[in-house]
């Protein structure tokens, strides 16, 4: 995994104490750790980055809302056990914590074999005893002429 160019702008880091800055990047350190698992086929990672609750929902491109840790289990199964190698390079990648609460807001540009094409996520996490897990991912493909 690739971290790009952020999209923060002076506005929305020059105001932060230092333990805001901590934990936006602590989030942000999250974030990197759910796609490097991913780039991996590492389902035990990807399973370390999510909440294990029933409040949990994950939409991929062109997927149905999964809700559920179950059957977001089930599918991340799916996905990593197909070896499809992707590289995710990520960009305009801004975090915002409030509280418990976190979300990231990125393009996902995604190298295959095939080519490559670019997702504009959110994923929201909330804070926990091990650290920010995710509770929510919706990836919304980009338009070729758009990215």
């Amino acid at each position: 995994m690739v971290r790009g160019a952020s999209g923060c702008d002076e506005t929305m880091t020059d105001d932060l104490t230092p333990e805001e800055a901590a934990q936006r990047d602590a989030v942000l350190g999250a974030n990197a750790a759910f796609y490097e698992a991913f780039e991996r086929c590492d389902f035990d990672g990807v399973c370390d980055a999510w909440e294990h609750s029933s409040r949990v929902v994950c939409t991929h491109p062109g997927w149905p809302t999964l809700r559920g840790w179950a059957a977001l289990a089930t599918a991340w199964i799916r996905l990593v056990s197909n070896q499809q190698r992707l590289q995710f390079i990520l960009t305009n990648e801004v975090a915002i914590v409030a509280g418990d609460a976190a979300w990231v807001s990125c393009d996902e540009n995604i190298l295959d074999g095939d080519g490559s094409s670019t997702v504009a996520a959110l994923n929201v996490f909330v804070r926990a005893d091990d650290g920010w897990k995710m509770v929510a991912h919706h990836g919304s493909v980009v338009h070729a002429s758009l990215a």
